[in-house]
């Protein structure tokens, strides 16, 4: 399932990704700090929703009270519960 994650109070505009049985794939940013994004892209790649938000949950970008990680913990939990939802 494609899934789509506008993001709220950090550079990035967009996150988009793949979720398949909770597996993440093909995490994308629009926007933000491009290496630091992309090298956080490749980290979570076909990791699981939950081990991608236990990492990434609560990591801040200086006083923003969020980061481009933190969303995309939120983004994943999202999806999650939204792929369980479509699939039940």
């Amino acid at each position: 399932m494609n899934f789509e994650y506008i993001p709220n109070g950090v550079c990035s505009r967009k996150i988009t990704f793949e979720i398949n049985d909770g597996i993440i794939t093909n995490v994308s940013f629009q926007g933000g700090c491009n290496g630091n994004l992309k090298a956080i892209s490749k980290l979570v790649e076909g990791k699981s929703a939950e081990e991608i938000e236990r990492v990434l949950a609560g990591n801040l970008c200086g006083s923003k009270g969020t980061s481009c990680a933190d969303q995309l913990a939120k983004a994943v939990r999202k999806a999650c519960d939204e792929e369980k939802r479509t699939q039940a």
